[in-house]
């Protein structure tokens, strides 16, 4: 069972290396989650004597007023041979051989008013009143203090009451009984029953009587004033302990679990068997710990490298996230793709079903083209010029079309930039970067628009530049109505005459509309999307390679906030793998 107390300790000692002290409540802790005893008692009621009963070495500072003035934690090992010695978290490897060094180093660490995490914790004494040059808040302070130690249930209270008291008064029992209502934690410790009144005594307690507790009441009698200004030890101070409760007539039934050292003893038991049933919980809290640290770490990002070349991978390496994500939104894996093809299926369509070419070769508009084509001069056979422009002037609407398709490609294709941008974690790192690669990208979108509104509207510039002869070849001959050049002129404009050219034209534009209807989208894709997905940060590469280390960082340039935040996950999570081996590596029976 000692192995488990070690087990503790050595956990302990890790979280203070590794600075899990319990205050930082943005991290889990491990400290608050392992077992430890907290002594706890009013001003002067001898906790820090029966410390030192109990470690069995004069170690603590003294004096009058408040000496204890913040939680000092102590951590008891036992040596098989050598020379006894005191450690500090503070001070790695430096062993102290005189313990009024120890003393020394204790008042003057909390001078410094750094916390030194050791095992067993002797709180600051509770106290009624300030007294001069201490706050009116004190004794606020000093009760919150000692209960945010206490009332978490992982933590043994040792009570420590001074016999010569009433009872009913007592500032430890009080605030114990609190943060334990049923006494499941709690110990109680009657100090100074040798400095009772004669005539009374503190057997109906110690019996359990006047006050009982779930765990048996512990008398102890410390060494008295006198005897630490004569620096009696301990060995003898717990030799005259013993005599004591062996000798009272009043305490002699009661002297085998009376003293310090039996309180050692059987703080020392209780605490191997609460750390044992503790053991499976904290091993469930750390594995699920290590998930929830490794999984901050992985949503964080590497560290940023140090030098040029890691830094330009590093940057690479983010840029190809980006790039592999924007094009899973094209390609279907990820949502956002189906939205261009919105735009071919159903907005290219109905905004060419909107130009109602019928309406615009009406038989006003047919009377007014033919006749402005045919000039001073009517046609003979067949109005060719004023076919020409009656389609020239119909294929032209086709562009408005064309470019809006043109345009909510365009769109679509930054609101997926953006939607990938966010998406890459690794750009969430780097305000700079993200700013950076979200421009290029945006900018390369917009190179490929113009390109592609000159290629899409050049196909439909190319329609009207060349007609097809055949298809007016093919059109059934009307030898009475344009056929026959002997027939009157003026009959030519009749309306029989001029609505056999509108139906002609309208046929020839919606055949050359459905074709472009096919060959728009063609044009769109190839000269943007295909584009997006082959190069859309060939640019901003080709700028990347000309940058120097300084303009890198810049690139680079990570919340300070993250950098310790990744610093401090990394030092827990190592806490928390070290804690995770030293318990797997426990042989349980």
């Amino acid at each position: 069972m000692e192995t488990l107390i070690s087990l503790v300790n050595k956990i302990q000692r890790a979280c203070t290396a590794l600075g899990d002290h319990g205050e930082d409540n943005a991290l889990p802790t491990l400290w608050e989650s392992l077992p430890s005893i907290a002594v706890v008692g009013g001003q002067s009621s001898g906790k820090s004597s029966v410390l030192e009963s109990i470690v069995g070495k004069d170690f603590l500072p003294r004096g009058a007023g408040i000496v204890t003035r913040r939680p000092l934690v102590l951590q008891l090992h036992k040596i098989d041979e050598g020379r006894e010695y005191a450690e500090f978290m503070h001070l790695p490897r430096k062993k102290f051989t005189d313990f009024a060094a120890v003393r020394k180093e204790i008042a003057d660490e909390t001078d410094r008013e750094t916390v030194v995490n050791l095992t067993l914790v002797d709180l600051p004494g509770l106290t009624k009143v300030a007294v001069e040059g201490q706050p009116e808040s004190i004794v606020h302070d000093i009760e919150n203090m000692v209960r945010s130690f206490i009332e978490k249930p992982n933590c043994i209270i040792l009570a420590i009451s001074p016999a010569n008291q009433d009872l009913a008064t007592s500032d430890a029992i009080k605030i114990s009984r609190e943060v334990d209502p049923r006494g499941e934690r709690t110990f109680g410790v009657l100090t100074k029953i040798d400095l009772m009144d004669k005539g009374t005594d503190a057997v109906d307690i110690l019996e359990g009587k006047s006050y009982k507790l779930q765990f048996p009441w512990i008398g102890v009698v410390n060494r008295s004033q006198a005897d630490i200004n004569k620096s009696v030890d301990m060995i003898a101070a717990r030799r005259r302990e013993r005599e004591y409760f062996q000798n009272s007539p009043e305490y002699g039934h009661l002297a085998s679990r009376m003293g310090s050292e039996h309180l050692g003893k059987l703080l020392s038991k209780h605490l191997e068997q609460v750390i044992k049933s503790r053991i499976p919980g904290l091993q469930s809290l750390i594995s699920k710990t290590i998930n929830e640290l490794e999984t901050e770490l992985s949503r964080l990002g590497r560290p940023v490298a140090t030098d040029a070349g890691g830094k330009l991978y590093m940057i690479m390496e983010i840029c190809r996230s980006f790039d592999q994500i924007f094009k899973e939104h094209l390609d279907g894996t990820r949502s956002g793709g189906d939205k261009i093809y919105n735009v071919f299926d159903n907005q290219l369509p109905s905004a060419l079903k909107r130009l109602q070419f019928d309406k615009h070769l009406s038989m006003d508009n047919v009377r007014k083209l033919i006749t402005e084509a045919d000039g001073y001069q009517p046609h003979l056979i067949a109005p060719e010029q004023g076919y020409r422009r009656l389609i020239e002037s119909t294929l032209v609407t086709i562009r408005g079309p064309a470019e809006s398709a043109v345009d909510a490609v365009h769109a679509i294709l930054k609101d997926l930039v953006h939607k990938s941008i966010s998406e890459t974690m690794e750009l969430k790192q780097y305000p700079t970067l993200r700013v950076e690669v979200s421009a290029a990208a945006v900018d390369s979108l917009d190179r490929m628009k113009e390109e592609s509104k000159k290629a899409t509207l050049q196909l439909v510039d190319m329609e009207s530049s060349y007609l097809t002869v055949e298809f007016f070849r093919k059109l059934p001959q009307d030898a009475e109505k344009g056929g026959n050049p002997t027939h009157s002129i003026f009959d030519r404009y009749n309306d029989s005459y001029l609505r056999r050219i509108g139906s002609n034209v309208l046929a020839y534009v919606n055949m050359v509309c459905a074709s472009l209807r096919n060959s728009i989208p063609k044009s769109v894709v190839y000269c943007q999307v295909r584009e997006a997905k082959r190069c859309l940060l060939d640019y901003f590469f080709a700028e990347l390679g000309k940058k120097e280390t300084r303009q890198l960082s810049s690139l680079l340039d990570e919340d300070p906030a993250v950098m310790q935040r990744r610093t401090s996950l990394g030092k827990r999570l190592e806490l928390y793998r070290s804690a995770q081996a030293d318990i797997d590596a426990v042989t349980w029976g």
